[in-house]
């Protein structure tokens, strides 16, 4: 589920269900609702276009991507698309697409014009199975990197030439995430040896890279610890029986953030060896909308979020979760970071501090997912079955 790029223009949200149809719904016009039904041919991914008014359909076996328009109700198709981790990625002014394809055993890109759909470019990639592909937000850089079998990214222009090839280390499981700068200037790549290295713009070489031990030693990193306490009810409140608000703060447990001493020993879980897709490695980065602040998460550390000062090149801070993080995303506004971990509270980081703030919903509601809304004012909080709306208030200015 997530918001349609341009919210502020088709004010829509939508998500795909698992009987193979599209559902949206307008936030601004709650009677109004579409379903897009594939039919015989099967979804399996969805995703929004640029502009907020097409809906990009892949069907299964990743037979064709189908185009949907909201405004015209044309169809336009994509045949070829790569069953990839992130085969479809847009520049972030929404002019251009590029599709990871898979044609007579090779891989292939091709580049098209989202005002038409119409194909502008198509060239194969010197990868063995290509995994994934994203724009730099300049727009004139796109990065293609190879399976976790072998180290390798390689950054093409838009026109499709090779500008640079990196490879950090080979034999041994290579790349497993990657995140451009707001600015451009910066690639980080997040690789199966527990490290983040960071690209330059200009040569396109390693100018620093990030480790994720278990053990935080530096004096100068700040550690916030989650803990849990249970709410204190006064006995003159008690009845029987309790009223549902009493039950649910009886049952419910608060959260906060200690400051630990360090050195600090985060949890640590050794992979098992004889299973396929281990959970190891830099799993996920972000940068801040700032370019200040880079977060990312070591699945070996699953319960931790690390915080790296873009400007020092060094961690500034670690966040340690009672249960492991399943989302982060940063405030597209601020450098607000957005956590998750699977149970009924949004976390959310700033360099003022942090804080938890509990979801008021009846029921059992776990979070295991989140999206901004492009102004920073509000997200989505996606469970197992439903979803939610937060709005965070603005402070006034006096």
């Amino acid at each position: 589920m997530d918001f349609s790029e341009l919210f502020k223009l088709s004010g829509l949200l939508g998500r795909f269900s698992p009987d193979g149809k599209c559902l949206v719904w307008s936030l601004e016009q709650p009677d109004w609702h579409c379903k897009i039904d594939e039919g015989s041919a099967g979804l399996v991914a969805s995703c929004w276009s640029p502009d907020g008014r097409h809906i990009l359909n892949t069907t299964e076996f990743h037979l064709r991507i189908t185009v949907w328009s909201l405004c015209t109700k044309s169809v336009s198709y994509i045949k070829y698309p790569k069953a990839c981790q992130q085969g479809i990625a847009f520049t972030k002014d929404g002019r251009y697409m590029a599709v990871a394809e898979r044609r007579d055993c090779k891989d292939f890109i091709s580049i098209f014009v989202c005002s038409d759909w119409q194909l502008l470019r198509h060239f194969d990639t010197e990868t063995q199975d290509l995994f994934g592909i994203e724009w730099a937000p300049n727009g004139c850089v796109l990065a293609a990197w190879d399976t976790c079998l072998e180290y390798k990214i390689l950054l093409y222009s838009l026109d499709g030439r090779l500008l640079s090839t990196y490879r950090a280390y080979e034999w041994s499981l290579g790349i497993k995430s990657i995140a451009w700068s707001p600015s451009s200037q910066f690639l980080a790549i997040g690789s199966y040896d527990e490290k983040v290295r960071i690209l330059n713009h200009v040569t396109w070489k390693k100018i620093t890279e990030f480790e994720h031990p278990a053990t935080i030693a530096n004096t100068k990193t700040i550690v916030y610890k989650e803990v849990e306490k249970s709410p204190s009810v006064e006995t003159e409140r008690l009845s029987f029986p309790p009223t549902r608000a009493l039950a649910s703060s009886l049952f419910s447990t608060q959260s906060k953030y200690d400051i630990s001493q360090v050195p600090v020993s985060l949890q640590y879980i050794k992979p098992v060896a004889d299973r396929a897709n281990p959970k190891m490695g830099v799993g996920m980065l972000a940068f801040s909308p700032d370019n200040c602040f880079l977060a990312t998460k070591n699945d070996n550390i699953p319960n931790a979020v690390w915080i790296w000062d873009i400007q020092k090149l060094k961690l500034f801070v670690v966040l340690e979760q009672l249960c492991a993080v399943q989302s982060f995303q940063w405030d597209p506004r601020q450098p607000r970071l957005a956590v998750c971990t699977g149970n009924s509270k949004v976390y959310l980081w700033s360099p003022a501090g942090c804080v938890a703030v509990q979801v008021p919903l009846e029921g059992d509601f776990q979070i295991v997912s989140l999206s901004w809304h492009a102004s920073g004012d509000s997200m989505a909080l996606l469970g197992k079955d439903n979803f939610c709306m937060c709005y965070l208030e603005r402070e006034e200015i006096k």
